[in-house]
């Protein structure tokens, strides 16, 4: 496992081309194709961005819908007013657009594309009267969440994929070094959680998705939003924060104490970062998600603490911050080079304290590669 720090970098990264979104819309085709699908429907949101590098400038009742199936061309119905943005989508030349204008039915326009008795996987995000639109125009058409059909359509990263990803946890970094110099005792936990996000932008985030500050008894609720509480002399504060940065998503973990720790607080990080060197070793080609979460859970059940591990090991993330696949009991789904997951086991002992550490690995040809690189001891602030 690489733990070789990294250094915020500030440039941009090479922007995706339209041969690339081509080959993602490609590979979305043929997959659903593979499963038995007539194609993939695709409303605004992480997919449609991922595929086609389009996000448009509003959220719309307009209906937006990016068309694809084997053997076809892509087609993204758009509003007409909304057109001239579409266009200036780096995906764009790789697609056709269709257009509609206000007053004219837009499920029209779409049912020619469509297989009218086919099965389609459609995006999560898409919204209800849109798909209940197309029923009501093709009703021997049928539907499938992108999640349930197609879960790994975006798990596995290329190497410019990574190269964003590696950039985003190293301004992860950098934000918790920058925030371990701040003053923690005395200050409200919105404080700090208003010191994270400044930082993580600084550090070139263009998205702030969430900065836990649980301090105290506050630490023992794993999304604890950070509130009014005021940080006390002798607190473990759980902090995990994340976002987007190109693109791409940084989520990290750390347990800090203000203060010297009792034994007991010790004992009980020391464990928490036993485990999760444990589930970061399991990372390998082949093994099953399953097997990260087990790993980390033995160690932590070993010392007494299991019944305190309430959430699964880790998440998938990319172009979201919480995306398949899962490291949990029950998923059996083998782990492929390039994949991208958190690993975060904790301890959460109700009314006292918590403590999580979470690093994002990726998958290796022989291994797993940690995207953070930070100290996992507890660190001691004022």
């Amino acid at each position: 496992m690489d733990n070789t720090p990294r250094n915020p970098d500030t440039s941009a990264p090479a922007p995706f081309t339209a041969a690339d979104y081509r080959a993602r819309m490609d590979r979305a085709a043929r997959a659903a194709a593979d499963e038995g699908l007539a194609g993939v429907l695709v409303a605004p949101g992480p997919d449609m961005v991922w595929l086609t590098g389009y996000k448009p400038t509003a959220d719309t009742e307009r209906l937006t819908l990016l068309v694809l199936a084997a053997g076809q061309d892509p087609v993204l119905v758009v509003p007409t007013l909304e057109a001239p943005d579409a266009e200036k989508a780096a995906g764009a030349p790789a697609l056709t657009l269709r257009d509609w204008t206000d007053g004219k039915d837009p499920y029209a326009v779409t049912a020619p594309l469509l297989d009218a008795a086919g099965r389609f996987g459609v995006s999560d995000n898409a919204w209800a009267m849109h798909l209940l639109g197309l029923q009501k125009t093709l009703p021997t058409t049928s539907y499938v969440a992108l999640t349930e059909a197609l879960p790994m359509l975006r798990a596995v990263k290329d190497a410019a994929e990574l190269e964003r990803l590696a950039a985003a946890g190293a301004a992860a970094d950098a934000t918790y070094e920058e925030i371990k110099k701040v003053s923690f005792a005395g200050r409200r936990e919105t404080d700090v959680a208003g010191d994270l996000a400044d930082l993580l932008r600084q550090f070139g985030h263009s998205q702030v998705d969430f900065t836990v500050v649980g301090s105290g008894p506050n630490g023992a609720n794993p999304h604890h939003e950070a509130g009014d509480r005021v940080i006390e002399h002798g607190d473990m504060v759980v902090l995990d924060f994340g976002g987007l940065k190109h693109g791409y998503g940084s989520d990290t973990s750390r347990t800090v104490h203000v203060g010297e720790p009792t034994a007991e607080e010790q004992r009980v990080h020391d464990v928490v970062r036993e485990a999760q060197a444990a589930g970061c070793a399991a990372v390998r080609p082949g093994a099953a998600c399953q097997d990260v979460d087990r790993a980390a859970r033995a160690v932590i059940t070993e010392f007494g603490y299991g019944e305190y591990f309430i959430h699964r090991t880790g998440h998938g993330i990319g172009v979201t911050t919480h995306e398949p696949p899962y490291m949990i009991e029950g998923e059996e789904r083998p782990l492929v080079p390039g994949m991208c997951f958190s690993v975060e086991p904790g301890v959460y002992l109700p009314g006292r304290f918590g403590v999580r550490i979470e690093d994002i690995v990726t998958v290796t040809e022989d291994g797993g590669r940690r995207l953070n690189a930070t100290a996992r001891e507890l660190a001691v602030v004022d």
